[in-house]
């Protein structure tokens, strides 16, 4: 979220919780998925049926961004439905902080914007992943071109485990 959007609505789903739980608040979600090493990336197939893969990404503007080729699976399910829902977490039952967001992944193609991004996706995963900027597309030596999203969320979910558990929702307008 940018400096001058508004905060999400904030709630503590009860149902889902201990009792003395409270809702955690917007910035320690968004601190999680700006520091996740992994996330999974669910798409939904032409023909309706889900895909769900791994990737890197780096939280940046409000927004969690992502790349993929542009004849990868992931690539062709967005070109037809943009929605998509992203998760990051520990695989623990009962410690940590797992965030699931749905939102629509945007391309972006501005060659200032990615630029930047290349810039944060160095920092965040080192040398190695490396990008210049060239049709609005990452590019990368011997890989090729990468189309680069962005994921604004409409909606986020923090599941606290371990006392207390909890389930927050974050709503964005």
């Amino acid at each position: 979220m940018s400096t001058t959007e508004q905060p999400p609505a904030t709630e503590l789903d009860a149902r889902y919780s201990s009792e003395g739980a409270t809702a955690r608040p917007w910035p320690e979600t968004a601190a999680v998925l700006a520091d996740a090493p992994l996330y999974w990336l669910s798409t939904v197939r032409p023909d309706g049926r889900p895909h769900v893969t791994p990737l890197i990404g780096v939280w940046s503007q409000g927004a969690l961004h992502f790349c993929t080729g542009p004849q990868e699976r992931k690539a062709r399910n967005l070109a037809a439905n943009p929605e998509v829902v992203l998760t990051t977490g520990a695989n623990t039952l009962d410690s940590g902080f797992d965030v699931v967001v749905e939102g629509r992944a945007d391309r972006v193609t501005d060659h200032e914007r990615l630029t930047a991004l290349a810039r944060e996706w160095e920092a965040k995963y080192g040398a190695d992943w490396h990008f210049d900027v060239e049709d609005g597309s990452f590019v990368q030596a011997g890989a090729g071109h990468a189309q680069v999203f962005a994921v604004h969320p409409r909606t986020a979910f923090g599941f606290g485990k371990g006392e207390p558990y909890s389930q927050t929702r974050h709503r964005f307008t």
